[in-house]
């Protein structure tokens, strides 16, 4: 079986295993409107689910005998419109998992298509702002969630961090730049991330890894990731960049039989270097 059909595979299989999680009891907060149908479509090429309302958190657990106690927060992408839920999000996981660390996809919610009122400009783009911020809570809620429950997961409090793409990264980059103690992640990874105009790098910022191609047209040339890498050596923090000349935006987990590819294998040195993906001697 081909590499990417064997991800798949296996990435239906452990998804239909996996736990869902509501990320609030009841309607989410500020949203408490919502009331239209969520869609989930799977493509050729794409599994798409837009019009969330109920944001969820699926959990991915690692085989115990491998587990190293670290666990990430999965953002897809989709430009606050939908949400590209397989390539950025569960075939992720199933990745992270097979490195022994724990995964948490998170489905946000995100603005309203497909109806009149999205043909009208301001009106879209209204929604797109209200579908950030709500996003970026959504993120914050699901760190509290797996800090608090990391014991039930075999999680160590200290190894929760957060990745995301193109939108996802934006969300990845907010909850990096403005977090509390329950929401802030020990390390980041925005991967071909949207980026707020205004930042400020926190006192208490943690390892940051970058990647991007050089040809995305999307969020264009990698600036943002530069931006953000820039900022984080300059206040004296520790930041990855990888810029690829050729990807184009959204490659997530395809296979492009370009050295994009390798960016997972990059990511994974990395969180080797930070001592991520040891698994405890009292394992």
């Amino acid at each position: 079986m081909k590499p990417i059909l064997l991800l798949l595979a296996t990435a239906l299989l452990v998804s239909a295993q996996s736990p869902v999680l509501p990320l609030y009891p009841g309607y989410a907060p500020g949203s408490e409107s919502w009331n239209w149908d969520e869609t989930d479509t799977q493509l050729p090429t794409i599994r798409r689910i837009t019009n969330v309302t109920k944001p969820t958190l699926t959990v991915y657990l690692p085989d115990s005998a491998k587990a190293t106690g670290t666990a990430i927060v999965v953002c897809p992408g989709g430009g606050f419109r939908m949400l590209a839920y397989d390539y950025e999000g569960t075939h992720v996981a199933t990745w992270l998992n097979s490195l022994g660390v724990a995964a948490f996809v998170l489905k946000y919610r995100v603005a309203r298509t497909g109806d009149e009122g999205e043909k009208d400009r301001a009106i879209a783009a209204e929604r797109r702002k209200e579908a950030i911020a709500l996003g970026i809570a959504d993120a914050k809620q699901a760190m509290k969630i797996v800090r608090a429950r990391a014991k039930e997961w075999r999680i160590d409090p200290s190894r929760i961090g957060i990745m995301g793409f193109s939108a996802g990264g934006w969300i990845t980059s907010a909850v990096a730049l403005e977090h509390d103690a329950d929401t802030r992640p020990a390390f980041a990874a925005p991967i071909y991330g949207a980026l707020q105009p205004e930042f400020k790098v926190p006192a208490d910022a943690m390892p940051l890894f970058l990647a991007h191609a050089d040809d995305d047209k999307t969020v264009l040339p990698a600036r943002t990731s530069v931006r953000l890498y820039t900022a984080w050596k300059e206040a004296g923090f520790p930041a990855e960049l990888h810029i690829y000349a050729q990807g184009g935006h959204g490659f997530g987990m395809h296979k492009k039989n370009l050295p994009v590819d390798d960016w997972t294998t990059r990511l994974r040195d990395w969180l080797g270097s930070l001592g991520l993906l040891t698994v405890p001697a009292t394992h």
